[in-house]
């Protein structure tokens, strides 16, 4: 990305039962495009004695995009939606006006050792959306086009790009994309791109103007249509991005609004308990006193 505007480290941040490492929201960038949070979990090697379970949460004003490399969660929220992620697929929750879910390890896997690895993602959505009904879609790999730039296989994950389109039901203009090197291969890919644009390194490493990146770095362009790097062999990159909104966004733990009263008042809601209840699923996470997005090591 030869018009790097800025470089993001991924950071630990805990959330409750294991380290992540976070690379949105950054205190000098809050969102790119409409994205607004991205947390990297893993790679962890979870003992039979060790599960994921993050137990019943809200969120509003905001889509979550879960993708896994390694490993398997099984979702279950306020709409009565029970189904297992695995690698490849993606799980793309709309909050709306509110809705709760829960990630567990599922129930054959909590008594053995088991690998937990991929991407956790919030977009937000449309000011005039994100009061919307909330709703849930699963999809398959077969959902997501792949194709070849060069000798690098590409995947659309979400959005619009490189005129193919992803299944993923989106809300606005944007894209998610896997890029996956086995030689170097020098990449010009600006003209297929559109609004802010950051690159993430998941493995190998990127040469950009004579600097070489390596993974857990976040790099945002200052202007994705000249978008160029060279991908070095066994290199593994994710490119995501899309027309930014013009009106900022307020986030506070789970949730994303473009008022802070109704952050405010999803705060009380979830204080009093009254968003809507996940079938099957007892307690809940408490409102953190503080905001734990920015709670975070530098």
């Amino acid at each position: 990305m030869s018009n790097i505007g800025l470089i993001i480290e991924e950071r630990p941040s805990d959330i409750g039962n294991f380290l992540v490492g976070r690379l949105l929201p950054f205190r000098e960038k809050r969102t790119v495009g409409p994205f607004a949070f991205i947390d990297h979990m893993g790679p962890v090697m979870l003992s039979e004695r060790e599960n994921m379970d993050v137990g019943p949460h809200p969120h509003i004003g905001l889509s979550t995009l879960t993708y896994l490399f390694e490993g398997s969660i099984m979702h279950r929220d306020s709409l009565g939606t029970e189904v297992e992620i695995k690698p490849g697929q993606v799980n793309w929750m709309t909050a709306g006006k509110g809705i709760v879910h829960s990630e567990r390890t599922p129930e054959y896997l909590r008594h053995s050792d088991k690998p937990l690895h991929g991407l956790q993602i919030w977009v937000a959505l449309p000011k005039h959306l994100e009061e919307m009904e909330p709703s849930f879609a699963h999809i398959e790999e077969d959902g997501m086009p792949t194709w070849k730039i060069g000798s690098v296989d590409a995947k659309l994950i979400a959005g619009e790009a490189f005129g193919k389109k992803s299944e993923v039901p989106v809300y606005s203009p944007l894209y998610f994309i896997e890029l996956k090197s086995k030689s170097k291969e020098k990449l010009q890919i600006g003209k297929d791109l559109y609004g802010e644009s950051g690159l993430y390194i998941l493995e190998g490493s990127i040469e950009s103007d004579g600097t070489t990146f390596e993974p857990k770095q976040l790099l945002v362009a200052k202007d994705a249509s000249i978008c160029e790097f060279t991908m070095n062999e066994n290199t593994t990159v994710y490119i995501f991005g899309g027309e930014a909104f013009p009106e900022p966004r307020h986030i506070y733990w789970n949730f994303v609004a473009t008022t802070s009263e109704m952050i405010e008042d999803a705060k009380q809601r979830w204080i009093d308990q009254t968003f809507p209840k996940i079938p099957g699923e007892t307690g809940y996470v408490p409102l953190p006193p503080q905001n734990p997005n920015f709670n975070i090591k530098k």
